[in-house]
């Protein structure tokens, strides 16, 4: 015999168990029994921590990825800074107007290749990590 129940829950989680109940083409009342017996049974503390285990690990991952790409940037940033600051001589000051003016139109054109870099697939990052292994690892002949 199946009890009945009455209960109240926010208009949010009752939106939401509607729309999963349509996408799965099952009855809203299936979905609560399911939610319930799911919560309810006794290794769903183990499937949680599974669950919570993997998407740790996942998260991780992420941000030992983020990581490695911010000291990518950080390096080639000092590298480049280092490189301009000791290569370029300082400008007389009847060069100064002129040397701006050619400074934001390469700044513009800066900013116009970075956009192409982002609106492209493949970032700096991984071109420098692809062209350090093919340096690293040569193809065979």
């Amino acid at each position: 015999m199946r009890g009945k129940y009455t209960f109240r829950l926010p208009p949010d989680l009752v939106d939401r168990i509607a729309e999963y109940a349509t996408r799965r083409r099952v009855t809203q009342a299936a979905v609560v029994e399911a939610a319930l017996a799911s919560f309810l049974s006794p290794d769903g503390p183990d499937r949680l921590e599974s669950a919570l285990s993997r998407r740790l690990d996942h998260m991780t991952r992420e941000i030992e990825r983020l990581d490695r790409h911010i000291t990518i940037t950080n390096e080639t940033l000092a590298v480049f800074v280092r490189f301009w600051l000791t290569s370029t001589p300082p400008l007389p000051d009847g060069a100064m107007a002129a040397a701006r003016a050619k400074g934001r139109e390469r700044y513009d054109g800066f900013v116009e290749a970075v956009g192409r870099r982002l609106a492209g697939s493949h970032g700096f990052a991984e071109e420098l990590l692809h062209s350090t292994d093919s340096v690293n690892h040569p193809p065979s002949p």
